[in-house]
């Protein structure tokens, strides 16, 4: 598309594709900070880091994609990229433009980024942490069972799940339980993944629940044919 509405322009494209081969990414970087291309197209990475005095134009293509992907800090993560994003242009004396695509420009992180204002995003994504207990007001463990039998994988979560409800109803009813349900990427390699989530206010309650559920998981029938992993504070979505 971009060929097509400027003919005339040089135009490079910054991938993981173009970028897979041994100094692909510095090629790229260095060809376009020379001024061998007059537009360079990519992915997130082109926005990290790099310095370009003479970048005038940045476009965000679909800047609420990240939104949507299953993970708390989700908005974070689309104010901190679009701002970096924005960043790229007027570097120099030249005055820069950024223009952002959206699907959902009244969202707080578009519009703060598209404002620059970092207090009032802060502001309203700590609020909304707080509503949830979500970090860092509370901590979250993630539990996950993974097997190459489906039904396994399903029995295996809900065994989980009982357990972890019964030790909840015993000792601390303050901990948020969120499923079993299946994990965000729920097949994977042909494998089944499930997930089961609990929240609270101290980590240190949540390390005793984690050693607790992996004692009990290690014991059962499901051990033979499911595997069990934990994370905390998760940085990736599941």
């Amino acid at each position: 598309m971009v060929k097509k509405e400027f003919p005339g322009a040089r135009v490079l494209r910054m991938d993981m594709d173009t970028t897979k081969n041994k100094g692909g990414h510095e090629k790229i970087l260095k060809a376009f900070a020379d001024h061998k291309a007059d537009i360079l197209v990519g992915t997130q990475m082109i926005v990290k880091g790099h310095d370009f005095p003479r970048v005038t134009l940045v476009g965000i293509v679909a800047a609420d994609l990240s939104l949507h992907v299953g993970d708390f800090r989700a908005s974070e993560r689309t104010f901190q990229l679009l701002c970096q994003a924005a960043g790229r242009a007027g570097r120099d004396s030249i005055p820069g433009e950024v223009v952002i695509q959206t699907y959902q420009p009244e969202h707080y992180s578009i519009t703060y980024a598209a404002a620059g204002d970092y207090e009032s995003f802060y502001e309203k994504e700590i609020l909304f942490r707080k509503m949830m207990n979500y970090p860092p007001v509370a901590h979250i463990m993630l539990a996950l069972i993974i097997s190459k039998d489906e039904e396994k994988a399903d029995k295996g979560i809900e065994y989980l799940g009982q357990e972890l409800k019964k030790w909840v109803d015993e000792n601390d009813p303050e901990i948020q339980v969120i499923g079993p349900a299946p994990a965000s990427l729920a097949k994977a390699n042909d494998t089944y993944r499930r997930v089961i989530y609990a929240k609270h206010k101290k980590y240190d309650i949540l390390i005793e629940l984690k050693n607790i559920l992996d004692q009990e998981f290690s014991e059962s029938e499901f051990k033979q044919d499911c595997s069990l992993q934990f994370d905390f504070n998760p940085m990736t979505s599941y």
